[in-house]
């Protein structure tokens, strides 16, 4: 199993989003997701989130919340534990990304882009603002088999 980090960074009632499109070799080829990534050896969430929106963005976060863990089970991939984050403030200037095109999408056109049916899922809820929560998505293939969903208040 794999942990992974993944983030919504806002700004201006919008998230920056990276189309993946760069990796000839990619889970996530032409879906647009958060930025985030692998864990390194020995890192924390915070750790390898915020080394990853740096990589990925050249962004510094300086405020940061974890919203939520996705558990990812799949018939065809490793599963993957993620910790789920949104973040308000940051500083730096967008770079261009080796992974992909970044892109800040007002929210309410986030479910018009090429999205994983269990990203459409959390993505409504962080931005109905929900508690935090655990939520495991089973997939075969790509098709969005299960949802299985715990909120903490």
């Amino acid at each position: 199993m794999k942990n992974t980090t993944l983030c919504y960074i806002e700004k201006d009632n919008k998230y920056l989003m990276l189309l993946r499109n760069k990796k000839k070799i990619d889970i996530n080829k032409n879906k647009w997701i958060g930025v985030g990534g692998k864990f390194e050896a020995d890192e924390s969430p915070e750790e390898c989130l915020l080394r990853e929106v740096k990589e990925e963005t050249g962004l510094t976060l300086t405020e940061y919340k974890m919203r939520g863990i996705i558990t990812f089970i799949s018939d065809e991939w490793e599963t993957e534990y993620m910790y789920l984050y949104t973040a308000g403030k940051f500083e730096g200037n967008i770079m261009e990304c080796d992974e992909g095109e970044l892109k800040w999408i007002p929210k309410d056109e986030l479910f018009d882009l090429n999205l994983w049916e269990g990203d459409k899922v959390f993505l409504k809820m962080l931005i109905e603002n929900s508690p935090f929560f655990s939520m495991k998505l089973v997939y075969t293939g790509n098709t969005l088999k299960d949802i299985q969903t715990k909120i903490y208040e």
